[in-house]
């Protein structure tokens, strides 16, 4: 049976508030995990681990965060990401909304696309 969203919701929001030593108030769908819950690259690997515990699923390497295609040089030029690289995240990264980062590519900006909705559609998606 699947999993709603509100459940799929509720459950990443104690995930994310638990890992990252936030209030569950401020895990909300627009949160940016990084900038807004102070999220840092090791907190992936956690955030990571617990989501495959708490929904029993198996995620792989860089599915959540693809970071190789930000260090690709096929998919990366002075420091922003290529139309190829555009075109591989689209592919990797289907339940993410790249429709700002596409607008400016920097790849210091790449964290900002990681948002509490976004983790929530990898889950549902990962779920179905």
């Amino acid at each position: 049976m699947a999993i709603s969203q509100d459940e799929i919701h509720s459950r990443v929001q104690n995930v994310l508030a638990d890992c990252l030593g936030v209030d569950e108030d401020e895990v909300t769908p627009d949160a940016k995990l990084f900038a807004d819950l102070g999220a840092e690259s090791i907190d992936i690997l956690d955030v990571t681990f617990r989501l495959e515990k708490e929904f029993d699923i198996k995620i792989q390497e860089s599915e959540l965060v693809p970071q190789s295609v930000l260090s690709d040089p096929a998919f990366v030029s002075d420091g922003k990401v290529t139309d190829a690289g555009m075109a591989e995240l689209k592919t990797r990264m289907p339940h993410a909304d790249l429709t700002e980062f596409d607008g400016d590519r920097n790849v210091d900006n790449f964290t900002d696309i990681f948002t509490v909705s976004v983790i929530e559609k990898f889950v549902e998606a990962k779920t179905a």
